[in-house]
């Protein structure tokens, strides 16, 4: 009996040990996500204007292949930003604080919304606006599992708070890694709602290279066809 109680005994110290180990871990993730994003903050802060390259690879549900493009984004403060398509078609994104333009050659076609009114794909662009005050836009837990982003940097979950936002609505979550040292954006994982995931790896950045706003106005050809986007209402 003296045995049986000691076993017992001995599981429940371990067990308490583990749960304590748990704790602790977890309490030391959130340290390392609040850590990391006071540090995007700090370095968005501090950068006037960016441009970068980009490939994007989206996994699509129910096809194997994930569909890849690539270009080029630009970002000036306040609230300025180009996103150009160049691989496999030109497409460009200009973005001032909530107005859009989307610029398709081919098809000579301008459509403007408002980033807000967007579907989830264009929630990237308002996370390059916005990752100065990524604490006002989501909710930032930990990224489940143990995988890593270079330099053994955590990731970072971001579940967005506007969920009336047309942009938000399908979205379930997004996942961050930054480089390491200067805290840019290197790769953001868009999770859709639909199980559709499209990931933007970023490279070749550029911060504070004196950017001029004529980039990013965008003048309309005279034989192009405007198209606005239709205002969504909530459910």
């Amino acid at each position: 009996m003296k045995r049986l109680w000691i076993g017992v005994l001995i599981l429940c110290m371990c067990a308490s040990s583990a749960w304590g180990a748990d704790v602790q871990n977890e309490e030391q993730a959130r340290r390392d996500v609040r850590n990391i994003v006071k540090h995007i903050q700090a370095r968005y802060e501090k950068t006037k204007d960016l441009q970068a390259d980009f490939v994007q690879k989206t996994k699509i549900e129910g096809f194997e292949r994930p569909v890849t493009s690539a270009g080029k984004v630009y970002l000036k403060k306040p609230g300025r930003l180009r996103w150009d398509y160049l691989d496999p078609a030109n497409e460009q994104i200009y973005v001032t604080h909530d107005d859009v333009k989307v610029y398709v050659p081919e098809h000579k076609q301008v459509l403007i919304g408002k980033l807000t009114h967007m579907a989830a794909s264009q929630a990237p662009l308002q996370l390059l606006q916005g990752v100065g005050k990524l604490e006002e836009s989501f909710d930032i837990q930990p990224t489940t599992g143990k995988e890593r982003g270079i330099g053994d940097i955590r990731l970072i979950t971001l579940i967005p708070k506007e969920r009336e936002q047309e942009s938000a609505r399908n979205l379930q979550k997004i996942i961050v890694e930054v480089f390491p040292k200067t805290y840019f954006l290197r790769t953001v994982s868009l999770y859709e709602i639909s199980g559709n995931v499209a990931t933007f790896e970023f490279s070749a950045l550029k911060p504070n290279a004196g950017l001029t706003n004529e980039l990013f106005d965008f003048k309309i050809p005279a034989d192009v066809e405007v198209v606005r986007a239709p205002v969504l209402n909530g459910p």
